[in-house]
């Protein structure tokens, strides 16, 4: 049974994971949540040390075939400025994040079977598995046997949001393009784990759904995930909506009380998920969050193509009705890439990682090896 049919069943709501999870995200008193969040700091530190590994996410594309309305790269969004970089100027981008100290980079791309397909996938991991230790993509859904070359040309992790638990919801945001299919993506973990994806990641979108109905859902995720997919590593990120191009306003709100108690609950319940806190939130509340369960962090993140180095500025245009329109010269000469959305942490890699050791963690840039496996 899949875990769209699992899901569809409703039997995982009568499981006791269910039942103490939902326990976990009740309102609570100040000294309640203090209470989960030393409990989710030991299990942290028994599970994974006081170490925080950091990674980049690498923009190819802003190209896609999806309408999302909450989505700065939407294809209604015709006034972005949109570019797909070769593979060379990506190897260019991942070089600068080599010399900044990454070692872990999350590939990201709009939907866009002619910009970004499988040959150019794999076209650009060649050019990067040989000097980045670890590759991970964040792209359109794919089948299994689409996985398995991107898997052998050195990608180790796959990335996908279900942005929403709720079908409803899901459907009224989701207008057109391959991404409507809700269950179509919601099978995806499961694919990638068969195509050997070494690291799986899933998360929600929060702003779109009641914060509690959804983490409810993604808890079922995480549990069948760990049961079913149990050779991969398993993350899971809690991005909230951002200001991106559409100005799409948050439907819910999940406030930052509500975030460490979420954070701390996922930590109790799966002492050994990673957790990941990326640059949408600020500086103040991710040094915050560190010590209650956090694993994984991004740091000095751009979310557009090129961001790193201005690569691609000469090819950038509008892609409007799915054709390619020149940006004209009062927009500005050599007009960069639009962003996905606005980070709220910018502080430079290596701010992170010293906040880190002052806070007494070590920052892990590589914690994997092809040649040891």
């Amino acid at each position: 049974m899949s875990f769209s049919d699992y899901f569809c069943s409703e039997t995982w709501r009568e499981s006791e994971m269910h039942r103490r999870f939902k326990d976990l995200l009740l309102p609570k008193t100040p000294q309640e949540l203090e209470n989960l969040a030393q409990q989710a700091r030991q299990l942290t530190w028994q599970n994974f040390g006081k170490t925080m590994r950091l990674f980049a996410p690498l923009y190819l594309s802003n190209e896609c075939v999806n309408a999302c309305e909450y989505c700065g790269f939407s294809r209604d969004n015709e006034s972005i400025v949109r570019v797909t970089l070769s593979p060379e100027q990506v190897e260019t981008e991942a070089r600068y994040l080599v010399n900044e100290g990454f070692r872990s980079l999350l590939l990201v791309a709009g939907e866009h079977p002619k910009f970004v397909s499988q040959s150019y996938l794999r076209e650009c991991l060649d050019r990067l598995h040989t000097f980045v230790p670890s590759l991970s993509l964040e792209i359109g859904p794919m089948e299994t046997a689409d996985y398995l070359p991107l898997v052998k040309a050195g990608a180790e992790g796959l990335v996908v949001y279900q942005e929403t638990y709720d079908r409803e919801i899901y459907a009224e945001l989701h207008t057109a393009g391959p991404k409507k299919d809700f269950d179509w993506r919601l099978n995806c973990a499961e694919r990638a784990y068969e195509a050997g994806f070494k690291r799986l990641g899933i998360g929600a979108l929060f702003g779109l759904a009641d914060w509690r109905v959804e983490a409810l859902a993604l808890a079922a995720h995480v549990d069948y995930l760990l049961k079913h997919c149990w050779k991969s590593f398993l993350t899971v990120s809690l991005p909230r909506l951002r200001p991106a191009a559409g100005e799409f306003a948050p439907l819910t709100r999940l406030d930052d009380r509500d975030l460490t108690q979420l954070i701390c609950a996922l930590r109790l319940a799966f002492p050994q998920v990673g957790l990941v806190l990326s640059t949408r939130e600020p500086q103040r509340l991710r040094d915050g969050l560190i010590p209650l369960g956090i694993t994984h962090m991004s740091a000095g993140s751009h979310t557009e193509p090129g961001g790193y180095t201005g690569a691609g500025k000469e090819k950038v245009h509008h892609t409007v009705r799915g054709k390619a329109m020149p940006v004209i010269a009062s927009e500005g000469e050599h007009k960069p890439a639009t962003e996905q959305f606005a980070i709220a942490d910018a502080r430079s890699p290596k701010e992170v990682a010293q906040r880190l050791q002052e806070m007494g963690y070590d920052p892990v840039w590589k914690d994997w090896d092809q040649r040891l496996n």
